[in-house]
């Protein structure tokens, strides 16, 4: 019975130990500013996979998953977590203008993940769609926006009321 325990004992000591191992080591990796981006493009950019991950990761821009639209033009909008440094949401911005033909629309920060990026999502409906015109964009892309600043005026443009369309 006593060496039942024993063992017990010591197994459990070296697990503790084990898991204050790894909580060591998971607090030494830094993470990354943007853990994962989501991207759905036109079909035309079917065959450009490689250069395009390759112009992604030179943007900071490293854990890309990219879908293509079998018709037409994937819907202009954007979605950020509200951790993703200005610097990199405004190379999401810069890519998904020249990407997706324009933004239109901003998703709001509570719908995703706090370091996460989407571009031309349809897995939203208007219900959480805020349009947004060109000044509202160039105020985004402000260089001189610290990362404190672009997600405030994210949440502003995101959170003002609107007008219902439709059926709704």
């Amino acid at each position: 019975m006593k060496l039942h325990r024993a063992v017990r004992s010591i197994t459990m000591a070296l697990s503790l130990s084990a898991m204050g191992a790894l909580t060591a080591f998971a607090d030494a990796t830094p993470a990354p500013p943007v853990s994962r981006v989501e991207v759905v493009l036109a079909n035309q950019f079917r065959t450009q996979v490689a250069e395009l991950t390759e112009e992604f990761a030179q943007a900071g821009l490293t854990n890309v998953h990219f879908q293509f639209a079998r018709m037409g033009q994937p819907p202009q909008n954007i979605g950020l977590g509200r951790e993703v440094p200005a610097d990199k949401a405004r190379e999401v911005i810069r890519l998904a203008l020249k990407y997706n033909l324009g933004i239109g629309i901003l998703l709001p920060e509570r719908l995703f993940p706090p370091r996460f990026v989407t571009i031309a999502s349809s897995n939203y409906d208007d219900t959480v769609e805020y349009p947004i015109n060109g000044s509202a964009l160039e105020q985004l892309r402000n260089p001189e926006l610290t990362t404190e600043a672009f997600h405030r005026l994210y949440h502003e443009l995101t959170t003002t009321p609107r007008e219902w369309k439709g059926r709704y």
